[in-house]
């Protein structure tokens, strides 16, 4: 943004560093919430010793990798192991799935220019939903592990996770088509994803009637959602996949600025608004079928945590991005905390919580915009 003679006007700088603290803030209360995640558990752990674990173990890992030594288990105390082995990859997954499913439906909603634009609303965790199904009961994978029930195992966890990924492509790739048929408007994307989510259930559904008992729940399982199935290699790859999606949509800001005022608008500004569109969608799509393939169904973070940022720092994308990565991992992280403790020994799967929390948030949230 330009100013004349180059000088900006105090209001401007206010308004920035308004939103810029927000942003702070959220990045602080984050770490703070990490901290207290990995501290609670079966086995609790004061937060201040969890601090120097994550500290030290990070010091250690970096000398590791600058010398190309490895750290001696025996020197590993059992703090250590159930921070960097057991706790700290689980968090790490609800941030990252947080922060990917957040900047996805962020995007959404500004490409499509509809509210109720994310991940789910377009059928892609159906999608992926089906495609477990698939691999579980037609293909034989066995029952997806999941930390609700120690006894639920999967032969091939990898294929199962394949196969999902590839129904998520494949919705993807079935809305685009649609849309370029009938011209890619906001309107005919989201109702070719509420058809396509149908689709999808249907076929999930048919598959569970014939399957067996033990089929049956692994499904179930593995739709609940759960981010204690990443260990640090899947963690690293859906952190590659959301990190390269959010520099794209950030390098995108001012044309999803330009689009929220308006397709001839945006078109007047020199925006590729159809190109911007449909890229948009794939990247978005691509994100949202990495975590679905990894951890299952989370509904509503992609939904809510959007709408959430706009209430305290407005609809500018230049911060509504970055400011609904921030909520997006803190609602996932808090909510997979609540979950292992809220009925311990037993551990609720997130998406249950997120389920529950998301709901009736949303409705608040409606209620109150419409009484503006």
């Amino acid at each position: 943004m330009h100013f004349a003679d180059g000088v900006i006007p105090e209001d401007y700088l206010g308004y920035v560093r308004h939103k810029y603290l927000w942003i702070l803030g959220g990045i602080i209360l984050l770490f703070i919430l990490l901290v207290v995640s990995i501290s609670v558990g079966a086995a609790g752990v004061p937060p201040y010793d969890v601090f120097l674990s994550l500290v030290n173990g990070t010091i250690d890992r970096i000398t590791v990798f600058l010398h190309s030594t490895a750290i001696p288990a025996e020197e590993l105390s059992s703090t250590d192991r159930i921070v960097w082995n057991i706790r700290l990859p689980q968090a790490l997954a609800a941030i990252v799935a947080g922060i990917g499913l957040s900047v996805a439906g962020v995007a959404m909603q500004s490409i499509l220019r509809n509210p109720l634009g994310s991940p789910f609303t377009l059928g892609i965790s159906n999608a992926g939903a089906f495609g477990a199904a698939v691999s579980v009961i037609l293909l034989g994978t066995g029952q997806m592990h999941s930390s609700v029930a120690d006894a639920v195992t999967v032969s091939n966890p990898y294929l199962t996770t394949i196969v999902a990924f590839f129904f998520c492509l494949i919705a993807t790739a079935v809305i685009l088509l649609i849309s370029r048929v009938r011209g890619a408007s906001p309107e005919v994307m989201v109702l070719a994803g509420v058809a396509i989510s149908s689709l999808f259930t249907a076929g999930t559904m048919f598959l569970q009637y014939f399957a067996d008992d033990t089929q049956l729940a692994a499904v179930v399982f593995w739709t609940f959602g759960d981010v204690s199935r990443a260990g640090w290699q899947e963690l690293g790859l859906m952190a590659l996949v959301v990190a390269g999606a959010t520099l794209y949509f950030v390098a995108n800001r001012w044309n999803y600025n330009a689009i929220d005022a308006g397709d001839e608008t945006a078109k007047g500004l020199g925006v590729n608004v159809e190109a911007i569109r449909n890229v948009g969608m794939v990247v978005a799509a691509l994100v949202s079928a990495v975590i679905v393939s990894f951890l299952g169904v989370i509904g509503f973070v992609g939904l809510v945590c959007p709408h959430m940022v706009r209430r305290l720092i407005g609809d500018d994308q230049r911060f509504l991005i970055p400011g609904s990565c921030v909520m997006g991992g803190i609602l996932l992280l808090a909510s997979d905390t609540v979950a292992r403790i809220i009925v311990a020994p037993y551990v609720l799967p997130v998406a249950v919580l997120t389920a529950f929390l998301g709901a009736p948030t949303f409705i608040y949230l409606l209620l109150r915009g419409y009484r503006r």
